[in-house]
């Protein structure tokens, strides 16, 4: 099944990391969050994948037209221009797509533009390229599968944004947990799945935002299923989530690498 990944947004909220990279490009560790999505994924067994870029677009497509250089430790001989890896991701059998479905087109109108790449699949997965979570896919598409909706949308528990103190009777901390999930009603994850059908629902706009109009109109027809997830998910929208992200990478606490 293909996984189609939004990646062309300006990434605004978070200009206090970095302005000279696209929001997927920013590094968790050594990768962009875009990569390790997409490892996620391709753990699972999806390894087609549809990008579909915007802003600085051509970061992203000279990442993946160097990945072995991206993600290698080289050495070059400058005088023969001959060069050895010393590390290396191995050879990945991903097929990967990158599309370029405009600078300022909102995200209905990016999924719009990629309906050729889908070709005569019936079904399709979707997700956002800024966010890392652990979610069981094979249950979701089973989950997707069994229901015939159109769409299927995850729903996660949003991060607190306080710490959360576990205290004894006496008062003594017995655990701090920096961001707990909420205890209360659930957002969209993104992580969809969707029936072909989906474009029909969406207009040939570039204004077009997915999570508004097309998204009310399959609610309206009761088109639309949510998958719950009570894990790991985790977006990566400000400089506090970037560090977030980055920490539980580097202390091998990362849920969502497989």
């Amino acid at each position: 099944m293909k996984v189609v990944i939004l990646c062309g947004g300006y990434g605004t909220r978070i200009r206090d990391v970095t302005d000279s990279l696209p929001k997927p490009m920013i590094n968790i560790g050594p990768y962009p969050i875009l990569f390790h999505i997409m490892k996620y994924y391709a753990s699972f067994g999806h390894k087609e994948f549809v990008l579909c870029l915007g802003y600085k677009s051509d970061i992203i497509k000279d990442f993946f037209l160097n990945l072995r250089a991206h993600t290698s430790d080289l050495s070059i001989d400058l005088a023969t221009g001959k060069h050895v890896y010393h590390t290396d991701q191995g050879t990945l059998d991903w097929n990967v797509t990158l599309a370029e479905t405009g600078l300022n087109t909102m995200t209905g109108g990016r999924i719009k533009k990629i309906q050729p790449y889908i070709g005569k699949d019936e079904s399709f997965m979707l997700t956002y390229g800024d966010g890392v979570g652990d979610v069981d896919l094979n249950a979701l598409v089973k989950f997707h599968n069994n229901h015939k909706q159109t769409l299927t949308g995850t729903g996660v528990r949003p991060p607190g944004r306080f710490g959360e103190l576990n205290a004894n009777k006496d008062g003594i901390v017995e655990a701090f947990n920096e961001k707990p999930q909420s205890s209360g009603g659930r957002i969209s994850g993104g992580f969809f799945v969707c029936r072909k059908e989906l474009f029909a629902s969406i207009p040939d706009d570039e204004s077009c935002v997915f999570e508004q109009d097309p998204v009310r109109s399959l609610v309206k027809d009761r088109q639309m299923t949510v998958f719950e997830h009570d894990g790991f998910w985790q977006p990566m929208d400000t400089y506090r989530e970037y560090s977030l992200l980055n920490d539980l990478y580097s202390t091998n606490r990362a849920p969502w690498v497989r």
